[in-house]
């Protein structure tokens, strides 16, 4: 059933493919490692009808936010402050002026924009917002590297 070739023992007969094997299953965990990560904050907008800004912001970022690293990063959630405030967002406080931006991480507020500053200042200051989020480490836990504002 073995043979040598030097001092590795070889095993004939049918064998899977131990590389394949391999690959195949680190795929699957860097798939559900990015699924975790993608989903693990969203950038909430808090809006109401009729708000002008809110429609300023639609004009200028919307359209292009979820095909951007920002957008993949914090998927933008929209919350109508005129509506029932959601049971999951128990723990972020409310807002009455609009548009206010929230970013969330797992259930906690890591930063607040009030206003929309325009195009140009919102990026910068979602950058920063960004840069306050919670970092996973390679066993997955998550440190954070900034207190919320």
């Amino acid at each position: 059933m073995f043979s040598s070739i030097g001092k590795l023992p070889i095993r004939r007969g049918r064998q899977t493919p131990l590389p394949a094997a391999i690959l195949a299953l680190l795929a699957i965990l860097a798939g559900s490692a990015t699924t975790q990560s993608a989903t693990a904050a969203e950038l909430l907008m808090l809006e109401r009808p009729g708000c002008p800004w809110c429609k300023r912001f639609d004009a200028e970022i919307a359209p292009a936010y979820a095909k951007t690293d920002e957008g993949r990063r914090a998927p933008l959630r929209r919350i109508d402050v005129t509506r029932p405030w959601p049971a999951d967002l128990a723990a972020i406080a409310r807002e009455r002026l609009t548009p206010t931006f929230v970013l969330v991480a797992e259930g906690v507020e890591v930063g607040r924009l009030r206003g929309y500053p325009g195009d140009e200042f919102f990026w910068v200051l979602l950058a920063d917002m960004l840069a306050n989020l919670p970092q996973t480490t390679t066993s997955g836990v998550s440190e954070t590297q900034g207190q919320p504002r």
